[in-house]
């Protein structure tokens, strides 16, 4: 099967928008190889979307993305990027800078610095829920000092990022981590990143259950043809055992899912059309931003606490384009419920689905919550079923889900301890990294990353919590209690100086913005012990998952950013964006009305996203626009 439908199918679509036959690799001539061209009829169902769709281009043979081209002329990733590493040139040319991000890198420059550029990469890890071993954390603290910037950054996907590595050191660095029994392979690039999931070490069933899901997906949707072990340990295959349930799946072709003859059975020469995400969670437990993935995976047990299955969400996906209205966020939606011992056929379903059916002309429009919001839930379900052999069973009832940080100390349910300790954006540096380091190292830590870039110190003796606390607090690593609540679940990505694709402060800007906000907060009379999820973006590609927040501030412009407001705490609520252009140095103009309005008008317990979608944008527009301070009291 190619396609999993038939190419020029019409499907209708809200708002009067003719939406024309897909194009993935059907159109492209890249049918799988030994695979039929027949067609597979689906009925079309209109999306639950409100945006406004993007139209297919209506030509019989669509021209692909550059992208597309060099994918397939490399060689299943390793030329040109092969030559360019070896040339005296500190930069590789424009294939092999698309090629090195399947690797795990990005080729940056420091935009801090005029006249000539300064060409250095940044590598992010793989670490599927956020699990680190002492071994791995300990050389990474190493390779940041002596390679890289001298600070390590965890990131919103449970990985760690090294900033400031030249072209002449990655061979070094990267067989490094390879070594160390860490990887750098599928972080970046159109494939599976690294999949989430709940970073607390808990001996709970469900919990141990999820992150073993995790970790069989992410093995399921590895690369498979080697091109990273030839570039970076010389052919060396340095890898444990796969469970022999990943391999199986992964091998099985029952369903017209696999190029069978290609060194990379799931993704072919091609690969994705863009990023996919994947994250996996227990009920309740919203750490990971479960709607904000193209798959979100959720473990439903019986009354015993045995896990049973999994409910599958399909579809989130946070970048979107500054004035393009045909990009959006999207919150995932219910595709339905699988047994366990199915959960790696119908994700690499989806997969599929994806690989053939996404958008490989204009990556603007490639992920997948853009096909599922032009075919609409119902026809995404049937193509999947069809990959999949069974049809999907109806999604399990799931209660209200909660946003959990794992901060301070916790028993982990095997006697042991672990502490949950907060890192601002994410950045270890300084006698923070150098605390941090001893302590992992003298108590022979495993550690794990959280999705909101906090640090798990993992298996801690009874004994050892009270030393541990105080060399915390020494170097200014604070108990949760001890922190402006604000900070405690605020986010922003790195943006300047170093990712080409920032258009303003974000890492940089959020300390003092945070500060600047509590002082409002002060202002207007809402107490220190209150808080709203802010996050701040650098551009709205969204890398901090800004359209989810209460406040989120995306960059629009040098020192100006997007309002948007009306996510909740809970993480289940799409914020929408209510103003731009607004200039940091006058955000409390903006804020402060808002968050008067707030503190006077709102329901018992009602957070500050649930009260802006509530209240109205038209209504706290005007309020904005009339504002002249808060009242004085007598």
């Amino acid at each position: 099967m190619a396609a999993a439908a038939a190419g020029g199918v019409g499907v209708g679509a809200d708002q009067g928008v003719q939406i024309h036959g897909f194009r993935g690799l059907r159109s492209s001539g890249l049918i799988p190889f030994g695979r039929s061209s027949r067609s597979l009829a689906v009925a079309s169902s209109s999306s639950s979307s409100s945006a406004v769709k993007p139209i297919r281009p209506e030509t019989s043979e669509v021209k692909r993305s550059k992208v597309e081209l060099f994918k397939e002329k490399s060689n299943f990733l390793r030329y040109p990027l092969n030559e360019e590493l070896t040339s005296e040139a500190p930069n590789i040319n424009e294939a092999a800078t698309q090629l090195i991000k399947f690797h795990g890198s990005y080729q940056q420059t420091n935009r801090d610095e005029r006249g000539v550029k300064s060409y250095q990469f940044m590598l992010r890890t793989k670490n599927p829920c956020g699990k680190v071993t002492n071994r791995l954390y300990l050389v990474m603290d190493d390779l940041a000092d002596e390679f890289g910037t001298g600070t390590l950054r965890l990131t919103t996907r449970q990985t760690f990022q090294l900033h400031g590595i030249l072209k002449k050191n990655l061979k070094t660095v990267m067989s490094t981590i390879i070594k160390n029994m860490g990887s750098t392979l599928g972080a970046c690039g159109d494939l599976n990143r690294n999949v989430l999931a709940p970073a607390a070490p808990y001996t709970k069933k469900e919990y141990v259950f999820a992150q073993e899901t995790a970790e069989n997906i992410a093995a399921l949707l590895t690369p498979q043809a080697g091109a990273y072990y030839d570039l970076w340990v010389d052919g060396e295959k340095i890898m444990s055992a796969e469970p022999p349930e990943v391999v199986k799946a992964r091998n099985d072709n029952s369903h017209g899912t696999n190029f069978p003859d290609s060194p990379e059975p799931i993704y072919g020469t091609q690969f994705l059309p863009r990023k996919f995400k994947i994250a996996v969670t227990v009920p309740t437990d919203n750490s990971v931003d479960i709607l904000t993935n193209d798959i979100g995976v959720v473990v439903v047990s019986d009354i015993d606490g045995e896990p049973q299955g999994f409910n599958i969400y399909v579809g989130g996906g946070m970048g979107r384009t500054h004035r393009v209205e045909t990009t959006f966020p999207r919150l995932g939606e219910p595709l339905g419920y699988v047994p366990k011992e199915d959960i790696l056929y119908a994700i690499k379903a989806i997969v599929v689905t994806q690989r053939e059916n996404g958008r490989r002309d204009d990556r603007r429009y490639s992920r997948m919550k853009y096909l599922i919001g032009e075919w609409g839930i119902d026809k995404f379900r049937t193509v999947v079923e069809h990959y999949y052999g069974k049809k999907f069973e109806p999604f399990r009832e799931l209660p209200e889900w909660e946003f959990k940080s794992y901060l301070g100390w916790h028993e982990q349910g095997n006697g042991a301890l672990f502490c949950g300790v907060h890192i601002d954006s994410g950045r270890i540096g300084g006698n923070m990294k150098k605390t941090l380091r001893e302590i992992i190292e003298k108590y022979n830590l495993n550690v794990r990353i959280t999705p909101n870039q906090n640090l798990i110190l993992c298996d801690i003796h009874h004994s050892w919590e009270e030393p541990i606390t105080v060399a915390l607090a020494q170097a200014g690593l604070l108990q949760p209690t001890e922190i402006d609540p604000l900070n405690l679940t605020a986010m922003a990505c790195p943006a300047l100086p170093l990712c080409p694709l920032a258009i303003t402060e974000a890492e940089r800007g959020i300390p003092q913005i945070l500060k600047r906000i509590r002082a409002v907060f002060n202002e207007v009379g809402i107490e220190n012990n209150e808080s709203v999820v802010i996050r701040v973006t650098g551009c709205p590609n969204g890398c901090a998952r800004p359209y989810m927040a209460e406040l989120g501030l995306v960059g629009d412009g040098p020192n100006s950013y997007q309002v948007w407001l009306g996510g909740t705490p809970d993480q289940t609520s799409l914020a929408k964006c209510f103003t731009n252009k607004v200039k940091v140095q006058n955000l409390e103009k903006v804020l402060e009305p808002l968050f008067y309005s707030w503190k006077s008008k709102r329901l018992q317990g009602e957070s500050f996203g649930s009260f802006t979608t509530r209240i109205g944008f038209d209504k706290l527009q005007e309020l904005v626009e009339k504002w002249e301070g808060p009242l004085e009291t007598a």
